[in-house]
Order: structure tokens, then C-alpha cells, then sequence
């Protein structure tokens, strides 16, 4: 019997992806992938779209230092029916703010079934800060990360958090023209990099499923919004996307419970990545298997400039993500991709 056929899905953030870069435009991505294998595992910069999801049964939500981890075999991942989670917010968001997430955690809790404990709130004000690349990309830094820490350790271990969702107050103001082209489709997400950063201390601290929602003020109305980033222009919060990845992300354990326990990475069977976005160490690390097929996708161009010529590793190139999902179909009917060229090389003799 065969295993299961598992694909890796990623889009890294804050890169300025065509598709992927933006409020949840990679989610149709996803669902066809997930459609197309038997286990998908991806990264919340794929699934979330504000305060649109799509829950996906075979999908796994992995934050990306988790994802890296999972990557080099250090650590797998233990799907389970439902994690409790815990909110972490900032200390400087507003009252008015805070009333407005809370609300949207509520919600969750009344349709969506998800559980929740009491939320902690930090001891000082985080600080957030953005910042850009010179390549484009964005990232970002946060003044008071030991008071985050504090914060998700009494989560975790008062309250009994399983997974950690952080609220983190995001300046208003990143910048006219980086925040007018995002929100008309161009450009790159100002807040992704930053995000990130977040979400990475909390994993690598205490292994423990993190994603971030930032909260932010309304910003004005503007009739000209493209869809890609409309998803972010819905409410007052980006919260519930993140409930709902948290609530059945896979726990993180370094080494099998039992035999046959958790997914490692020696079992996936295909990796999907933009063409020029394979630096990233989690691909390198795909890249070193016997059997994870690397898939780059050239028609989603991003911010980076890494090819698989650039690091030097084999890969399967197509035009798009549906040539993608192709092979894929292909690989996990066990045929082989040269039965679908038009012109079939005569066998040679091996010398």
C-alpha cells in the first residue's frame, strides 16, 4: 500500500508574489492542491485572508520557522482534531481595538466551535517597526520582545494554550505609496516581514503552533481596492483566519511518540515554490531529499532574484500553478512525466 502522496506548498512572505503576496489570493492555490493529494502542508501566509479562510481537511497549517524545522528533519508534525488557543495582545492597542478582536474571538467560539482560553495581555508595549529591503522585500522589528515572550509563557502555562494567535498594534502608516500599491495590487505586503519576525520567536521559543493578526485603525474607503487585497478591507480585524489555522495546526515533536507517529519530511513527495524565491533554507533542505520533486512556478514572479540555477538544485520548471497541479497528478498516478511530451527518445544502450 502506498503512502500518502503529501505536497509542500510555499509562498514566502513579504516577497511581493504575484500571487500569494497579497490578502488570501493564494487560497484558490491551496484548494486546488489540496484536491490534487492526499496531504497538503502549508504556511499561514497561503491560507489566511483576513476574515476569509477555507478549512481544508487534509491541509496542515505550519508557521514557517516550523515549516524550516520540518524541512531539515528535525522536527515532525502531529496532526489532531483541535488545539485550544490563546490571544496574545499588544499592550498598546486601544481599548476600542482590543473590544473589536475580542468580539471577533467570540464569534469564532459561538459558530465556528473553536476553543479558546483567557487571553493575556503584555506588560509593556510591543514597538513594532517596519522596515524595507533593498531588494523590496519587507521585514521588521520588535522593541520589547521579552515582554512577548512573558506574554505567550502565561498562555501557555497558566491558561493552557496549545497554539498562540499574537495581536500585535501595527503602525497605522507604513508608508503612502508602499501601503496605495498594495492595496491596489502591486507592490508588497507592508507588514508581512514583520509579522514574521513574530511569529518565528514564538515558535523557536516554545514550539508551540503562532500566527499573527495585526490590528490596525480602518483605513478610508477607496472604490478602486484590487480583489487581491480586498479580503483585509472587511472589518475592523484579521483575527479570524488565524483562529481558524490555529485550531487544527499540527503540534511540533522532535522525535516519534510511536511507531509510525506524526508526518516527517522524508515524506513528502513534492515541493511547490516561485521560481525566483528558492533561497529560502526550508527548500535547500527539500531539495537535499531522494524523493520531494521540486516544482518552481515561473508565472508567479516575485521581489527575489534565487532561481534553482542560482543554488544549484534539480527541479521540475512550469509556466503556472495549473501545470504544477499537472504534475503532481501525474507523479502521484506513478507515470512518468515524458509520456506527455510529444517526442519520446528511443531507449539507449547503458555503457
Amino acid at each position: 500500500m502506498s503512502s500518502p502522496y503529501t505536497v509542500v506548498l510555499i509562498v514566502p512572505t513579504g516577497i511581493g508574489a504575484a500571487m500569494g503576496g497579497f490578502a488570501g489570493d493564494a487560497l484558490p492555490i491551496a484548494r486546488a492542491v489540496a484536491a490534487s493529494c492526499d496531504r497538503l502542508i502549508t504556511h499561514p501566509n497561503v491560507m489566511n485572508g483576513a476574515q476569509l479562510y477555507w478549512s481544508m481537511p487534509n491541509a496542515l497549517y505550519v508557521e514557517g520557522y516550523a515549516l524550516d524545522r520540518f524541512a531539515a528533519g528535525a522536527w515532525g508534525l502531529q496532526p489532531l482534531r483541535r488545539n485550544k488557543i490563546g490571544i496574545v495582545f499588544d499592550r498598546s492597542i486601544s481599548d476600542d481595538l482590543r473590544v473589536r478582536h475580542l468580539q471577533a474571538a467570540d464569534a469564532a467560539r459561538a459558530t465556528l466551535g473553536l476553543e479558546l482560553v483567557d487571553y493575556v495581555v503584555t506588560d509593556l508595549p510591543l514597538g513594532v517597526d517596519l522596515r524595507t529591503a533593498a531588494s523590496g522585500a519587507s521585514w521588521g522589528t520588535i522593541e520589547q520582545p521579552d515582554s512577548l515572550l512573558r506574554a505567550v509563557d502565561k498562555s501557555i502555562s497558566v491558561a493552557g494554550a496549545e497554539a498562540i494567535a499574537v495581536i500585535a498594534r501595527f503602525p497605522d502608516d507604513p508608508g503612502a505609496t508602499i501601503l496605495h500599491d498594495y492595496r491596489h495590487g502591486v507592490g508588497v505586503d507592508p507588514l508581512a516581514g514583520a509579522e514574521a519576525v513574530i511569529s518565528h520567536l514564538v515558535v523557536r521559543t516554545f514550539k508551540v503552533p503562532c500566527a499573527h493578526a495585526p490590528a490596525l485603525s480602518p483605513l478610508p474607503i477607496d472604490p478602486e481596492i484590487s480583489p487581491r487585497s480586498a479580503a483585509e478591507e472587511l472589518g475592523y480585524t484579521f483575527l479570524p483566519c488565524v483562529l481558524v489555522g490555529l485550531s487544527r495546526a499540527p503540534q511540533f515533536i522532535a522525535t516519534p511518540t510511536a511507531p509510525g507517529a506524526g508526518i516527517w519530511h522524508d515524506e513528502v513527495d513534492a515541493v511547490i515554490i516561485p521560481e525566483s524565491a528558492c533561497g529560502g533554507s526550508g527548500l535547500l533542505n527539500f531539495a537535499t531529499s531522494s524523493r520531494a520533486k521540486i516544482i518552481t512556478v515561473a508565472e508567479n514572479q516575485t521581489r527575489m532574484a534565487v532561481t534553482p540555477k542560482d543554488v544549484r538544485i534539480q527541479s521540475i520548471g512550469v509556466r503556472s500553478y495549473l501545470e504544477a497541479i499537472g504534475v503532481i497528478t501525474v507523479d502521484r498516478a506513478g507515470m512518468s512525466l515524458d509520456s506527455f511530451r510529444p517526442q519520446i527518445d528511443r531507449l539507449q544502450e547503458c555503457l
